[in-house]
């Protein structure tokens, strides 16, 4: 069982369910209203523990019903939050999402989450130094994502940058990274190079990166040059909300076995996800997961 750190933001996701997205200035009926966990530093967490991971959470909640809620739901989830902070007079980060068609858009409010800081990820130094894989993403501050990639260095522990919300990123957080996973348009920005092909970006960082297309699947080219593409599974997507935070976890929790399994069993952990609504809710167990590859090689 690998042991995974996830270091990363804690949300609550308030969910409308329309039968389209509202244009500028129109107040539109929807369909449903849900309150989910979300946040893409639980969302990995979350998922890399179904998937079978011995996952620990690093991050930060409000001292408020939301902060008490998730931090509930982590436990229960089987994911250790001996390093989930609580802070006072700042709330629960949440995300408001709105869900139409099997697409999403996604407006973020970071409260909690801006709080972690360098230090805080640096009590949690003797769990990232036993860990088989770091995961991290962009809905903390920089600075902390920094200290993670530097502690993960400093004790030989691969780390996944999965960098969303996407900036260009520092040159020494890229060389620090052993894998990035951005979408296509991410890898534009962190490289800002908006107008290059996505086959010309990912030769500039041979062996770095894993960059996803929706289902479309997943690219990679290694350090020898070659280019190689992981198909996306075929299903029919409900709620695509969460699907590239499975797809990161999965990747991190079969990376021991390679990359290119790893790949194989990301892309289909992300296709399951699709196919149930909620970020967390449609998150594969690792039973689940083995039974889907089962019968897309039969």
């Amino acid at each position: 069982m690998p042991k995974v750190v996830v270091v990363g933001s804690i949300n609550m996701d308030l969910v409308a369910q329309a039968g389209r997205f509202p244009a500028p200035g129109e107040t539109l009926s929807g369909e449903r209203f849900v309150t989910c966990p979300g946040g893409k530093g639980a969302n990995q967490a979350v998922a890399a523990s179904r998937l079978g991971a011995q996952v620990v959470m690093v991050g930060a909640v409000g001292n408020d019903a939301f902060g008490r809620e998730l931090v509930d739901g982590l436990d229960r989830e089987g994911v250790v939050t001996r390093h989930v902070k609580v802070v006072d007079d700042i709330a629960t980060g949440v995300a408001l999402i709105t869900v139409a068609g099997g697409e999403n858009t996604i407006v973020v409010i970071p409260g909690a989450n801006h709080t972690l800081t360098p230090a805080d990820v640096e009590a949690a130094e003797a769990d990232i130094a036993s860990a088989d894989v770091v995961l991290t993403q962009l809905e903390v501050p920089l600075a902390t994502v920094e200290a993670t990639a530097a502690l993960a260095e400093k004790h030989g522990v691969p780390l996944i940058l999965n960098p969303a919300p996407a900036i260009k990123l520092p040159a020494e957080l890229l060389a620090r990274a052993s894998l990035l996973t951005p979408n296509e348009h991410e890898l534009a920005i962190v490289l800002d190079q908006p107008d290059t092909p996505f086959p010309d970006l990912l030769a500039q960082l041979p062996g770095k990166v894993v960059m996803t297309r929706g289902e479309h699947g997943a690219y990679h080219v290694d350090t020898a040059g070659a280019f190689y593409h992981q198909p996306g599974c075929k299903v029919d997507a409900i709620d695509t909300t969460g699907a590239g935070d499975t797809f990161n976890a999965a990747l991190a929790a079969h990376l021991q076995q390679g990359l290119k399994p790893a790949m194989h069993a990301a892309a289909a952990a992300a296709a399951l996800s699709v196919t149930r609504f909620g970020a967390q809710g449609g998150m594969p167990t690792v039973g689940e997961l083995a039974t889907f590859l089962a019968e897309q090689t039969a």
